[in-house]
């Protein structure tokens, strides 16, 4: 199993969860974030007074899914997430030893 962590722009998560869903991704969990990267914040301007925002918010995705699948999800997200802007974001991709699902004890792929 792997899990796919991605930090996306928060204006494309309904795009990018209409992508998952086509490709028969049956669930994730989505978390608000904020940080910084190459991007190093941008500069806003509030009733005349100019500010500087360190952390940029985003959202995270996780996403378990079977070996197979993995590649599915990326393209799905590389497809929809990118804007060819810097601050779109980053995948990460990880080894998942063992999932159990607690109302049932099941365990491994059967448990997602």
């Amino acid at each position: 199993m792997k899990k796919i962590e991605a930090i996306i722009r928060p204006f494309k998560l309904d795009e990018v969860k209409e992508a998952l869903l086509e490709e028969g991704i049956k669930g994730m969990t989505i978390s608000e974030v904020r940080g910084y990267g190459r991007q190093k914040g941008h500069k806003e301007t509030f009733r005349g007074s100019e500010y500087q925002i360190e952390f940029v918010p985003k959202i995270k995705l996780e996403i378990i899914v079977e070996e197979s699948l993995a590649e599915v999800v990326i393209s799905a997200i590389l497809r929809t997430a990118k804007t060819g802007q810097v601050g779109d974001g980053k995948i990460f991709v990880s080894n998942i030893e063992d999932a159990i699902r607690i109302r049932t004890d099941e365990s491994g792929p059967s448990a997602l």
